[in-house]
């Protein structure tokens, strides 16, 4: 399995090949393996880079406290190493800031960008969510927080489809996560700045997606990130945070067709 520098986990797809680079970021209790099926949607026409960030997956926690810097620097050295020089990049929930953030701090490394589930501003229901995360995992374990976090993570329609696989999605995230990375990842979380507030020198191409069940993110924040941004803004209806997941197909159209774009 290839591992970089302090042991940050990453795949590829199509390597062998000249064409644009296409990176996924992941969100919060997710791993590569969450982009597996859009990696393969894509390779035809970009070499795909999938990565778990510090603390994520099978990625090491590190030395040192996490912070938007330190992931944008882990990325830098990962594309270094790779001998990546620019690349699209699509980064879902804490991915998507981490994207944004290297558009911010390596904007010479950054093309396109899709933000999927964030907005300008974090709303005191995610702030009370992500505390309430953070209670749960140090006084319980990480079977009760996946439980907790699927009602938050997902939609009602992709809830409602998929009542007889919740539990193996639960063991999943707990098979994939530590609960001491997570821990610490939860609480770096809490000190990130708002993305309006590093958005001065961020400018399309961004497209950025919103789902109308998320309960985490308002269309109205999602859109004004977008306008902040000059970028633009798709809103689908009836998708909650998990974007990718919940509506794979149309994900896939509306990121081909924006990647594509001249």
């Amino acid at each position: 399995m290839p591992y970089f520098g302090s042991s940050i986990y990453y795949e590829t797809q199509g390597f062998e090949s000249s064409k644009p680079v296409v990176a996924f970021l992941n969100g919060t209790l997710q791993n590569t393996v969450y982009w597996k099926t859009h990696g393969m949607a894509l390779k035809d026409r970009f070499r795909v880079l999938m990565y778990d960030a510090r603390a994520q997956g099978k990625s090491d926690l590190g030395k040192g406290e996490l912070s938007l810097e330190g992931h944008t620097e882990d990325f830098s050295e990962l594309l270094k190493h790779l001998r990546v020089e620019k690349t699209h990049l699509i980064g879902l929930s804490h991915g998507a800031k981490v994207a944004f953030a290297c558009a911010v701090y390596l904007p010479e490394c950054v093309d396109r960008l899709v933000l999927c589930s964030v907005g300008a501003r974090q709303t005191c229901r995610a702030r009370l969510i992500l505390k309430s995360w953070l209670e749960i995992l140090r006084r319980s374990d990480l079977e009760t927080l996946a439980w907790v976090s699927l009602p938050v993570a997902f939609g009602e329609n992709f809830l409602h489809q998929n009542q007889k696989i919740l539990g193996n999605i639960v063991k999943a995230m707990v098979r994939r996560n530590k609960k001491q990375s997570l821990i610490a990842h939860l609480e770096a979380m809490t000190a990130y700045p708002s993305l309006s507030q590093i958005a001065q020198n961020v400018h399309g191409p961004i497209l950025v997606l919103s789902g109308s069940d998320d309960l985490l993110v308002k269309k109205s924040d999602a859109g004004q990130l977008a306008m902040i941004c000059n970028g633009r803004h798709d809103h689908f209806t009836g998708i909650g945070h998990s974007i990718p997941a919940e509506a794979p197909e149309l994900f896939n159209k509306t990121i081909l067709q924006f990647l594509d774009r001249t």
